[in-house]
């Protein structure tokens, strides 16, 4: 079986076609990345790659959403198009289709994928566990949560909007944090501490702190000079996003009862992952109070497939409809 997968986010949407084998493995195409600021629509972009794969394609499709489904509508939180999923099939020209939220894509991969697509963090050095809650999370352009429940072969995923929780800081710089976000926001979500976009604000905050005046510059400029180790002040922001996203990450897994383990996703969390080992990210995950004793000993590991939301949906698709359909 061939479908469409598509995984769509605030910055991009990537394309590629899968292939269901008749004993359930999964394999991707190279992807096609597009921008979703280059497209007014879902499915302009969808008429894009379709004629970038010469014009025609599989009649089934696969979409992992960052941000709720919902039958009737689908809005982004971190773009404008709109998904309308009563008039999938005829405007895009498929028979079957699959709508996920997209860290829900991801919890199916996490479901799915071999013990050698993780890359282990914190914790115990063994596989996730076969039995039981499994919390996952991952930066990008928000903070997607979602969590599986998984009982040998079976497995059920759900989605959540975890990452619009509220920010608990735990230090003096965390409360300076807080206070220039809260400047611009009413209400402050781990989100805007714990994304890519994020470290702009903790870097302008650590600037602050050491009365420095730092020229005016975007996320990617701030990761990239903090990850190479060129610019000091840029490398304390991702080591202090490093603790922010251990905190969120231990507290999720308490709240969710993630104690089979706890996966990080996304692009960002794969460009940090040989920062996140020597960071306080651990520690900062332990750091619970009376369940210490307990978060030591959940297995914590970062998901290295390369696309684990294309992998996810086409997952997800073969759990709806099954491996013929």
């Amino acid at each position: 079986m061939e479908l469409v997968v598509v995984d769509i986010g605030g910055t991009h949407a990537r394309f590629a076609i899968a292939t269901v084998d008749a004993d359930g493995a999964i394999a991707l195409s190279e992807p096609e990345t597009l921008h979703t600021e280059d497209h007014a629509s879902f499915q302009t972009a969808w008429e894009d790659f379709r004629q970038r794969q010469g014009g025609s394609l599989p009649d089934a499709v696969s979409m992992a959403i960052a941000g709720p489904v919902s039958d009737d509508i689908i809005r982004f939180t971190n773009n404008p198009w709109v998904i309308r999923p009563p008039l999938v099939k005829s405007k895009l020209g498929v028979a079957r289709f699959t709508i996920v939220n997209d860290f829900a894509a991801v919890a199916h991969a996490v479901a799915r994928a071999p013990d050698d697509q993780f890359l282990h963090l914190t914790g115990p050095d063994e596989p996730l566990g076969s039995e039981g809650t499994i919390t996952v999370l991952g930066p990008g352009t928000g903070l997607g949560v979602a969590h599986l429940w998984r009982s040998g072969d079976r497995y059920r995923v759900q989605a959540t909007e975890g990452g619009h929780v509220d920010f608990a800081p735990l230090d003096s710089i965390e409360d300076a944090i807080l206070a220039r976000l809260r400047r611009r926001h009413r209400r402050v979500s781990v989100e805007r501490v714990v994304s890519g976009p994020a470290i702009v604000d903790i870097y302008q905050t650590l600037a602050a702190m050491e009365r420095r005046t730092v020229a005016e510059c975007d996320d990617v400029e701030i990761w990239t000079r903090g990850t190479s180790g060129e610019d000091s002040l840029a490398a304390a922001a991702v080591d202090r996003f490093c603790l922010s996203l251990g905190s969120v990450a231990g507290d999720m897994a308490l709240a969710q009862g993630g104690f089979a383990g706890v996966v990080i996703a996304g692009g960002l969390g794969y460009r940090i992952r040989d920062t996140l080992p020597a960071s306080g990210f651990a520690e900062r995950f332990r750091a619970k109070g009376r369940f210490a004793g307990l978060m030591a000993e959940i297995p914590v590991k970062l998901i290295v497939h390369p696309q684990p939301g294309l992998y996810g949906a086409a997952a997800a698709f073969v759990a709806e409809h099954g491996e013929t359909a």
